[in-house]
């Protein structure tokens, strides 16, 4: 990736291009956020960086995670994240990453937690059918219903569709527009939605066109 930087999202919006067609945007505040950490082909094999985004209060982090920090003599940072970035080699720890590293026009993907949405039914989080609701179909119409078990292979293979916790899961939305860019404010604004809720943290990436 050429790209990336770590954010919130802060919530959707809309906004107006010049023809006045209204854009739905989410808005992100994208860092600023600093090199943690620099990996380097010598030592581990690999080039990349690690991020920092967040400052927190000393007291809120573990041990070794103030020393992480203390050791980059960095302020102390709540999220951290690990980029393999074209760049990489050229950055320093301690340097710091901006909302302009994204400009207007740019696509990028979206990675965040999906919303939680606690423990949901079979037709809820799997889209099943319900069973008939006429002919003494009983108070089990939204149940799993049969599992189709029998002597062999006598078990439920690994996969099945059930009843469970539905959503918290990493889900990235590809090849977004950048519609907006704002370095004073750190805000980037991007078409469409993004996972998770607002104030959720978001890893943003450059797009990689396909040859």
């Amino acid at each position: 990736m050429k790209k990336a930087i770590i954010g919130k999202k802060v919530g959707m919006t809309q906004i107006f291009d010049e023809t006045g067609k209204v854009i739905p945007v989410t808005v992100i505040e994208a860092g600023p956020c600093v090199v943690v950490q620099k990996k380097t082909v010598e030592k581990e094999g690999y080039v990349s960086v690690q991020l920092g985004f967040e400052e927190v209060p000393e007291k809120k982090l573990s041990k070794p995670e103030k020393g992480h920090l203390s050791k980059a003599g960095v302020t102390m940072r709540k999220h951290l994240k690990e980029f393999r970035l074209e760049g990489a080699g050229s950055m320093n720890v301690g340097d710091v990453l901006k909302a302009d590293v994204f400009a207007e026009g740019d696509r990028v993907d979206v990675t965040g937690i999906s919303k939680g949405k606690g423990y949901a039914g079979v037709i809820k989080r799997w889209n099943a059918h319900r069973t008939p609701m006429s002919h003494g179909g009983g108070p089990v119409h939204r149940h799993a219903g049969s599992m189709n078990s029998a002597t062999d292979p006598s078990r439920i293979f690994p996969g099945k569709i059930g009843a469970g916790h539905m959503g918290v899961e990493q889900v990235t939305v590809q090849n977004l527009d950048v519609v907006k860019v704002d370095p004073e404010l750190n805000i980037i604004a991007v078409r469409g939605a993004i996972p998770g809720p607002n104030g959720g943290i978001v890893y943003l990436k450059n797009t990689v066109k396909n040859a």
